[in-house]
């Protein structure tokens, strides 16, 4: 099933904690957590505080992508948090497979990030230590940009490349997804998506969820 991770970025954040309970209602699977430094990307967002703050409102995981220099060093604290799931750019990161064993050692989901710029073949040789690799459908630092058309095409040569070595590996695609480009993705092989504006701007944000989720 396909898997809805609203971005908490498009979210009030006078009222994080109503609107991290209000996830549940709408029905969405995870939160999706954008973590960044002002440095890999220029804008800066939040850290392992809020994450901690949000957690005890929610029982849904959180999904923290770290776009973010030297991502190692938010790992262990991210964790005490109560982070679910760490995601982190490979172009931010020399030592890919050992950080990436160190996110599950700990017990979390581990995945990569790539660019849009960044092919499929920077993650291939870590896949068997992937639960998941974010795909960015924009380019990251803000919310609200429009999605990069050729984002399926992308989706569907990491898609070949999981089943061709029998891996079940999730891929998840962020930015710009909204109620047209959210079936472009699913056919092409997507099984997370992370929607912000889209959901947290919809008239009626439950259905909004189920939307994206079929694809139409």
């Amino acid at each position: 099933m396909i898997k809805i991770a609203p971005s908490i970025l498009s979210a009030d954040f006078a009222a994080m904690g109503e609107a991290i309970k209000r996830l549940s209602d709408w029905e969405a699977d995870w939160i999706h957590f954008d973590v960044m430094d002002g440095n890999f990307v220029p804008n800066l967002t939040f850290g392992p505080p809020m994450c901690k703050a949000l957690r005890p409102h929610t029982h849904l995981p959180i999904d923290v992508h770290l776009m973010v220099e030297h991502p190692g060093d938010w790992v262990e604290s991210f964790h005490a948090a109560g982070a679910d799931c760490i995601t982190f750019h490979v172009e931010a990161e020399r030592h890919v497979h050992r950080l990436l064993q160190r996110i599950r050692g700990l017990g979390m989901k581990a995945g990569v990030v790539l660019n849009p710029a960044t092919p499929v073949c920077m993650a291939e040789p870590v896949l068997p230590y992937c639960d998941l690799v974010l795909l960015m459908s924009v380019n990251p630092g803000y919310g609200g940009q429009k999605f990069i058309p050729e984002t399926p095409e992308k989706i569907r040569a990491l898609r070949r490349s999981i089943e061709a070595r029998g891996l079940a590996c999730d891929i998840e695609v962020d930015g710009g997804v909204n109620a047209e480009t959210a079936r472009l993705c699913v056919d092409a092989g997507a099984t997370i998506l992370v929607a912000g504006n889209s959901v947290f701007s919809a008239e009626d944000p439950k259905a909004m969820v189920r939307t994206l989720r079929c694809g139409r």
